[in-house]
């Protein structure tokens, strides 16, 4: 029903190795084999397709110890690792001698077919070059605007006086909250307070950085000695490939393609205080959005005030949506000045770079921190996301890491990779671990990075923790060949899921809630599905009669929007086409409020009238899902209260659902792909309880069959074929996984 807006602001076929590394190699491709291509190749998969630990180089690293870290790591089932440099090495990072070592290195990984992913900093988050930045190029640090001046004025007081050299823009806020920007007049603070007691809040520009990890500080601590270059500038991003990336090149560039396929990097971001800033911010402002920000930012760079005032500011809705608009440019900024150069840069040199966010499972911290998952991502040949913590557990929702496989199958990228185990509280062991996984692989992740082994300068010891474990080979054995499975062919999801980044920009919780509700809601209802972005819907996406296809070449027919507050008037001219056509369009939770074309700022409002074409379904609001508990685990966690109207709404709205299952059952999970003569799902209980259904598979073929990723076997399985569909019994033990291929 309606009801009022929200309220507040094909490739080649994978068989054998290329020959060169000249032409783009088989795993940099998609690959649409045919189900005998896949059986022949999947009981051994090639190395590029992992799994990895993550390696550290620390202490008094030597060929000797290599040789024994890599023939251990092999022994367990790996067959590629990422390296990173480590603290207290012999010999300074990216000196010739580190080069020198590297170099044997990936010979010693040569000789065990392994592959390598090179960690592109010493730590993290990436973009301080060892500190290289810091000490050799301080113009190109990182930069930010934050409040460096308070100055009282009192009702009827004019204040005239210079103003401190790096200032650019100045606000007043008075004892209500209330605030508004104040001119600057050529360097001079130039204005009478009106009546009440105000605080002149002066703003400047300062190098300011994200906290790094660096393995060259000798305090061995994460703070903000070595800065993190200048994100937002390309200019510094060429000046950190020349610092790093080059120089691997010219050591071992003859492996590039081929024992090593790419660069990793870990978490770039903004965890400032302040506004994210460089020197041709405000230019390139103008020219995105038509109007001067400058004035404004005094109004949000520091928002609460709390730290320096004492009270918060009170922003006016045009002022919020100035401050969505900053975000909006800021997140193409970065994306266009860090993620884009280094992606190109390894595509043009045969390799591939990866690389994950932070705060991927809190979506209103990271559009102030990186703008937007999806631009950060978009040019990124393998996206991903990292499990630390607590963050996929038993007692857990985790449907964040759909994010990274998404963007991969939107933008045609074959992979999306996890970070794995980092800083578990508590430790998984073997089981744990393979169900953290499984909880992966069924969102789409197919390739596997596990956290940590360190190298063992000191001496021979056992792989840590879980690694250590009774199983765990043969854990890895199953991820083999799983991550392969999962990676050949093309995704097969027809719903689309908005992520509402710019309502975010906002500062709108409620577009958020509904969004991880609503994932949630999807996975426990067995839709297949894929996030996207508001850029896809608006233009990314190809349209077709009644659908939008990516670049992986599946198809949406349904879009579901959670709750947007804002949208561009783009993206709703082909929502209300692809609706027209025979598509489904499914408003949750409420309408928006806006519809924007240049600007956020001069977004319209809407009506009801500009959403009469699409399924609207707002009479009852989606529940929040739980935070994860604290440690240790608590029981798994309760299906989420959906309600009824939201449900059928979704449901109807589905034109192409990949399963049906006889009976509800929110604890099993299923994701499809297709090859080129066969469908292929994999299904995940992750309940507690066994698993027993009737499932009809939304499949247009003659027999089923059960593919085991662990021994590596096919078997028929028992189906009976009506209206072109075929029924199969599904059995599934708490927390097992079962991949069905129907040819």
């Amino acid at each position: 029903m309606m009801k009022q807006a929200c309220i507040a602001l094909t490739g080649t076929v994978f068989l054998l190795p290329a020959a060169v590394a000249s032409s783009p190699q088989p795993w940099q491709e998609m690959q649409i084999p045919t189900a005998a291509q896949v059986a022949a190749v999947w009981e051994a998969p090639p190395p590029e397709y992992g799994p990895e630990p993550y390696y550290g180089l620390n202490g008094s690293v030597s060929t000797e110890q290599v040789e024994r870290d890599l023939d251990t790591m092999h022994r367990l089932g790996f067959q590629a690792v990422t390296v990173q440099a480590g603290y207290s090495m012999p010999f300074p990072y990216l000196s010739p001698e580190y080069f020198a070592f590297f170099r044997n290195f990936v010979a010693e990984a040569k000789k065990r077919n392994m592959r390598v992913w090179i960690v592109d900093d010493a730590g993290y988050p990436s973009g301080f070059a060892g500190g290289k930045f810091s000490s050799t190029t301080p113009e190109l640090r990182m930069q930010a605007l934050e409040v460096a001046q308070s100055i009282p004025a009192a009702g009827g007081a004019t204040l005239h006086q210079p103003l401190l050299p790096d200032a650019v823009s100045a606000a007043a806020v008075n004892q209500d909250g209330a605030a508004v920007p104040v001119p600057l007049h050529n360097g001079t603070l130039d204005w009478t307070a009106p009546p009440g007691d105000w605080t002149v809040m002066i703003v400047d520009h300062e190098f300011r950085t994200s906290p790094t990890r660096s393995d060259t500080n000798p305090h061995r601590v994460k703070d903000t000695a070595q800065s993190l270059e200048d994100y937002l500038d390309a200019t510094a991003t060429e000046q950190f490939l020349s610092f790093t990336h080059e120089q691997y090149k010219r050591s071992v560039g003859d492996e590039f393609g081929k024992t090593i396929i790419g660069f990793r990097g870990d978490e770039p971001d903004y965890s400032i205080s302040g506004l994210p800033w460089t020197p041709k911010f405000f230019e390139r402002f103008r020219e995105i959005k038509g109007y001067d920000v400058q004035p404004y930012v005094g109004l949000f760079a520091q928002t609460p005030t709390a730290r320096t005032l004492g009270i918060p500011i009170h922003l006016t809705p045009e002022q919020l949506r100035i401050k969505a608009d900053y975000y909006d440019v800021f997140s193409q900024m970065f994306a266009a000045g860090f993620f884009k150069p280094q992606a190109d840069w390894c595509a043009a040199n045969h390799l591939e770079y990866q690389v994950h966010l932070n705060h991927e499972e809190m979506q209103m911290q990271l559009v102030r921190s990186e703008g937007s998952f999806f631009r950060d991502m978009r040019d990124v040949q393998v996206p991903g996301i990292d499990a630390i913590w607590h963050q996929i557990w038993k007692d857990t929702v985790s449907d964040y890491p759909r994010l990274a496989s998404s963007v991969a199958h939107v933008y045609g990228h074959p992979r999306a990779f996890t970070e794995t185990f980092a800083a578990y509280r508590p430790a998984p062991d073997v089981d744990m671990a393979r169900y953290v996984l499984n909880e992966q692989f069924v969102r789409g992740i197919n390739l596997v990075e596990t956290m940590y082994f360190p190298a063992t300068s000191s001496g021979p010891k056992p792989p840590p923790s879980y690694m250590g474990g009774a199983g765990f080979p043969e854990l890895l054995t199953y991820v083999r060949r799983m991550s392969y499975l999962m990676a050949m062919g093309r995704p097969d999801a027809s719903v689309a899921l908005l992520l509402p980044s710019s309502s975010m920009w906002l500062g709108n919780d409620a577009s958020d809630t509904a969004f991880v509700s609503t994932e949630r809601l999807l996975s426990e209802h067995q839709i297949d599905f894929d996030i996207v972005s508001e850029d896809a819907l608006a233009h990314d996406l190809k349209a077709g009669k009644d659908n939008f296809e990516t670049l992986s070449g599946n198809r949406y027919r349904t879009v579901i929007l959670p709750a947007p507050m804002v949208i561009s008037s783009a993206a709703l001219v082909r929502l209300k086409a692809l609706a027209e056509s025979g598509g489904k369009v499914v408003f949750l939770g409420c309408t928006p409020q806006f519809i924007a074309n240049q600007t956020i700022r001069d977004a319209r409002p809407a009506t009801a009238s500009d959403f009469s074409w699409a399924t609207v379904e707002t009479s009852q609001q989606l529940q929040p899902t739980p935070t994860p508990p604290a440690f240790p685990p608590h029981e798994p966690l309760q299906a989420q209260v959906v309600p009824p109207e939201v449900l059928a709404a979704v449901t109807s709205a589905i034109v192409a659902p990949a399963v049906r299952f006889d009976l509800p059952d929110t604890a099993l999970r299923v994701m499809k792909r297709r090859w080129k003569n066969a469908d292929v799902y994999l299904f995940f209980n992750e309940g507690a309880q066994a698993s027993n259904h009737a499932m009809t598979l939304m499949s247009n073929g003659h027999g089923a069959e059960t593919w085991d990723p662990q021994t590596g076997s096919i078997a028929p399985l028992k189906s009976t074929r009506a209206g072109g569909h075929l029924t199969v019994q599904l059995h599934l033990q708490p927390y097992e996984t079962q991949v069905v291929v129907v040819r």
